[in-house]
């Protein structure tokens, strides 16, 4: 369906019903489906609810206003408009960093935080080669291809690839390169430390993205009373190599935090 938050609509996949409400944010690249495996299993329990970025799937394409701050507060809008009273933030990598901005803002509503391979609070730190690839990661298909290897510590089924790589392709150019030339590049340390709901950190262990130990150093020691997960056999997408572990691990969280509403 689609939601108009502000000036934007925005495609919104919904699956489950009650609170407290679960709202995913994808990964650069990504769409509200990269959830899907993941939403499939919680929505028994929970009210399920992904989107597409603004430029990303088929939401609104604006010309500007792809910064941190722009995507945290379409999150925010996207909460308002579909009046969520409870919910829980579950941000990957790119989204990750969405996630902990509009987490440091204390919105209205917001109970807990999960951070699934989250792009680091600080400024993206690669080499001029590996700042090269990402740059030309959604070009064509090889490069994606390749960038799919370097992301997933297995190669997905024939059906899943296909998926990733048409959201790949889908994004517009503007989403395309605000990542990679600008908002990787943001630095938003100084304010993850009013983070003030509980928070769980999920780390692959074949993470070559965002490694266990640059979670460690760069999101966990910021975030007050945060708490870190590694999942096994698991490269940077972990949506896609382990969405089941995923599942039970924010299914947990959650229901650690609303025990006597579940």
């Amino acid at each position: 369906m689609q939601v108009k938050a502000g000036e934007l609509s925005f495609n919104v996949v919904e699956t489950g019903a009650g609170e407290p409400a679960l709202l995913f944010l994808h990964y650069w690249g990504g769409s509200a489906r990269t959830w899907n495996i993941v939403t499939s299993e919680l929505s028994a329990d929970f009210r399920c609810i992904a989107y597409d970025q603004r430029g990303w799937g088929h939401s609104d394409i604006p010309q500007e206003g792809y910064s941190i701050r722009d995507l945290a507060l379409d999150a925010k809008r996207i909460a308002e408009a579909l009046h969520l009273r409870h919910y829980v933030l579950v941000g990957h990598s790119m989204g990750g960093k969405v996630a902990q901005y509009l987490a440091s803002q204390r919105p209205e509503g917001l109970e807990g935080l999960v951070l699934v391979a989250p792009a680091t609070p600080t400024p993206q730190n690669l080499p001029e080669p590996a700042k090269q690839a990402q740059l030309h990661a959604y070009d064509n298909r090889e490069n994606a291809l390749n960038a799919m290897a370097f992301l997933t510590a297995f190669s997905p089924s024939d059906a899943l690839r296909e998926q990733i790589l048409s959201d790949n392709f889908a994004g517009a150019p503007q989403a395309r390169l605000a990542w990679p030339t600008s908002s990787a590049y943001e630095d938003i340390s100084a304010i993850v430390g009013n983070i003030a709901v509980p928070t769980l950190i999920l780390a692959g262990d074949q993470d070559r993205v965002d490694p266990l130990e640059q979670q460690e150093r760069e999101v966990f020691s910021r975030i007050p009373g945060a708490k870190i997960k590694v999942i096994r056999d698991c490269g940077h997408l972990i949506p896609v190599d382990q969405p089941g572990e995923l599942a039970d691990s924010i299914r947990n969280f959650v229901s650690s935090l609303f025990a006597s509403q579940i």
